[in-house]
């Protein structure tokens, strides 16, 4: 619940960012020309704009999203696409950021939203211990589907690989090699390596290399980080090494797939 401390009328800027929040009510606010044309005033007077969940929709009708893509809430896209069409509402990633408006899928999705600012404004140091203090996910690129928790496929069914995958998604820029894995997990290097292959098939060091590849090819599409800061946050700590890495896994390089992905989502 948000509670008001002050009447909109009597906030001024400049403001470092403006935050605009959906929720039961959102369809009235959407429709309340007072309300948007404060909402415009303030986004003018702010240095970033963003949207929670459906606060997309008023950001939308006050005419801060024409022409631009924008997160939102699964499962209120469709209606805020019918009713704005200048404006690409895509319910699958958990934030877009587009020529400096953001826009953050339901609740959770807005401390992602909010770690990425942090990253962005005070570095990714300052970001990794922001979350470790909220005890969340630092890792989770705007680009993550929001439905993805329901279409990925079942957890490993052994304890140590399913903490060590956990530990891994969570821990990309650490040193994950196979001694590190397995000393924390308890277990011989030789022991970790046929569990991860009995439950999923792979190595322990295959697993980590594609998933800091996935990672990063999350944040060449959902972020405006450069190749090097995304090469350091998902652990190949240069931006040779992932491009080698990127090669080998999707056969382009990384350049050539942020482009590719910003041209295909910008249709």
């Amino acid at each position: 619940m948000l509670a008001a401390e002050v009447a909109l009328e009597r906030v001024r800027g400049p403001l470092d960012t403006l935050v605009v929040s959906g929720g039961i009510g959102y369809v009235d606010a959407m429709d309340d020309e007072r309300l948007l044309a404060h909402v415009r005033r303030l986004a003018r007077e702010s240095r970033r704009v963003a949207s929670v969940c459906t606060g997309a929709g008023v950001l939308a009708a006050a005419g801060l999203l024409s022409g631009r893509r924008a997160a939102t809430h699964w499962d209120h896209a469709a209606d805020l696409q019918a009713r704005f069409p200048d404006v690409v509402f895509d319910h699958e990633p958990i934030f877009v950021v587009d020529d400096g408006v953001s826009t953050s899928a339901g609740v959770t999705a807005a401390l992602d939203l909010t770690l990425a600012f942090v990253e962005a404004d005070l570095g990714p140091e300052v970001a990794r211990d922001v979350a470790r203090h909220l005890v969340t996910y630092l890792q989770r690129p705007g680009n993550q589907a929001q439905m993805s928790m329901f279409t990925a496929p079942a957890a490993a069914r052994h304890s140590v690989v399913r903490e060590t995958v956990d530990h891994v998604a969570a821990h990309l820029s650490d040193d994950l090699s196979a001694t590190a894995l397995a000393t924390r997990a308890g277990v011989s290097e030789r022991h970790l390596s046929r569990l991860f292959v009995e439950e999923l098939g792979v190595t322990p060091g295959r697993h980590v290399r594609q998933a800091r590849v996935d990672a990063a090819a999350h944040l060449l599409a959902g972020s405006d980080l450069t190749v090097q800061a995304i090469s350091v946050r998902c652990g190949f700590g240069t931006a040779e090494s992932l491009r080698q890495a990127f090669v080998a896994a999707y056969g382009v390089s990384p350049s050539h797939y942020r482009g590719t992905q910003r041209r295909l989502t910008a249709r």
